[in-house]
């Protein structure tokens, strides 16, 4: 694949074993060359910064390292497209804040990734991480199995040794679960913890950006970075309130008298995955955390609350998103993205449409909205997570993240399992770490922790307490199809 400013530096011998987090910054661009445009072909990475933004300032906590952005968050050197071939030439000059504070802290902005297109908020059976832009991303561990999305480059990438970490963005599951099928930590703040602004919008309620990396104290070092309060967001008024050092004490947490209240019935039916998430169980109960089984059932009505508030606020949001644009876009509304499809049908229409961009268009009752938003928040804050920690006495909620990776099939579409609580915590804001338990077949399964709004440290510390007595082995990316 072309990219824009791809350096000519080589080819670097493809490994199926990640890099370390010091290499250089031309290290790993020689690896996006030898398996993202080369070799396997990941497709993982769409752009690399220009030569002038790769200079490492030795300064700051992430002085040096190499750090790839989802290309639905803007950056100053290089277009943000959301996948889109309506916005391939939106380069606006300008930094999210959020990448503002990443190179201020001494990271290297090394490039974009490919992303599920409009962060897979377009249509109907979708295949995640294909993008009209980008094409389709690979899942490092089983290249003709899905990676998960819509972060599902970020996932790729970082999985796949082409950076010391990446950051996504989440509206319901899009860094959990490329990070759970891709064998990493991905960390889904607080919504309000990091600043949106400069960010393509999916839902104001729902969306935030968060961290993917091989570790939690990595996860926790980029969150020190991106967290913080801007005036642009009024979500994050309150962040700098609730902004500890997140990485204080990771490496000696304990998990004595930590209570994890286990929904079990969100562990599936999938017997290798629930004797993963049992040995997972007992590795914390080793670690001296008292596990509470939970017997719980999201309300059917919650998922319609949930869509009902993403089409009112993504027709709101992207509106007011492509109106701003320094540079006008072939389409300055949502309106018009629909006709920029139907115009440009044989690239961006051929494997799935975009029903959900043409019921968004019509969702436009505000009483309907409202009612959504408050049935959403009871069923999955007042009457979901927070009633369950405080009923079940317990610190955080546990369960599977998501199921092991299935083929990709452009054709049909993802084959979502169910299993995981993630939509909870998505849905009302909360914080979700999604770190590795082990593989089913060769293929990567999280474990999801879950707790309420602004616990970010605790979960974090939580997830560190398991990560260090995990008795599972992790394996590296074979950088092949799945073998039976």
């Amino acid at each position: 694949m072309n990219r824009p400013f791809i350096l000519a530096l080589g080819l670097l011998a493809a490994s199926p074993v990640p890099v370390a987090a010091q290499e250089t910054p031309e290290t790993y661009l020689k690896r996006i060359e030898a398996i993202d445009d080369s070799g396997p072909a990941i497709h993982a990475v769409v752009a690399v910064a220009p030569p002038e933004s790769l200079a490492i300032k030795n300064k700051g906590p992430l002085a040096g390292r190499a750090v790839l952005i989802k290309d639905n968050i803007e950056t100053r050197d290089m277009p943000t497209t959301a996948g889109s071939l309506a916005l391939k030439d939106n380069a606006t000059g300008r930094d999210a804040p959020l990448v503002a504070k990443l190179r201020k802290a001494g990271a290297v902005i090394l490039g974009k990734t490919n992303l599920s297109e409009w962060a897979n908020f377009r249509g109907e059976h979708s295949s995640s991480g294909w993008s009209a832009v980008g094409g389709q991303t690979k899942n490092p561990y089983a290249l003709d199995r899905s990676p998960c999305g819509s972060s599902s480059g970020s996932g790729a990438a970082v999985a796949a040794g082409m950076a010391w970490a990446a950051i996504g963005t989440e509206t319901d599951g899009s860094i959990t679960c490329p990070a759970s099928v891709m064998g990493l930590v991905g960390f889904k703040p607080t919504v309000g913890l990091v600043s949106r602004t400069y960010v393509v919008p999916i839902s104001s309620s729902q969306d935030t950006a968060g961290p993917m990396a091989t570790s939690v104290a990595d996860a926790a070092l980029l969150l020190n970075a991106m967290a913080g309060s801007d005036p642009a967001d009024p979500a994050t008024a309150d962040a700098d309130r609730h902004k500890p050092d997140f990485t204080v004490g990771l490496g000696r947490v304990s998990l004595k008298a930590v209570r994890v209240g286990v929904l079990r019935r969100q562990a599936g039916h999938m017997s290798a995955l629930t004797a993963l998430f049992d040995a997972a169980l007992a590795d914390m109960k080793r670690a001296g955390a008292q596990v509470v089984e939970i017997d719980f059932e999201p309300d059917e009505r919650l998922g319609e609350a949930e869509f009902t508030i993403m089409l009112h606020e993504f027709r709101v949001g992207i509106d007011a998103y492509l109106g701003d644009l320094p540079r006008p876009a072939p389409a300055r509304d949502l309106a018009g993205l629909i006709a920029f499809n139907k115009a440009h049908a044989a690239e961006e229409l051929r494997w799935y449409g975009q029903q959900t961009f043409e019921k968004a268009l019509t969702t436009t009752d505000p009483a309907a909205y409202a009612k959504a938003r408050a049935d959403a928040q009871r069923l999955a804050g007042t009457e979901g997570i927070d009633a369950l920690l405080r009923k079940y006495d317990v610190d955080v909620l546990v369960a599977p993240t998501t199921s092991p990776a299935w083929p990709i099939d452009p054709v049909l579409g993802d084959n979502f399992v169910d299993v995981g609580a993630g939509s909870l915590a998505a849905i009302v804001g909360y914080p979700h770490l999604s770190v590795p338990m082990g593989t089913v077949e060769g293929l990567p399964v999280g474990i999801s922790f879950m707790a309420g709004k602004w616990d970010d440290a605790k979960v974090l510390r939580i997830g560190a307490g398991y990560e260090r007595s995990r008795s599972a082995t992790l394996t590296a990316p074979a950088l092949r199809n799945w073998a039976q």
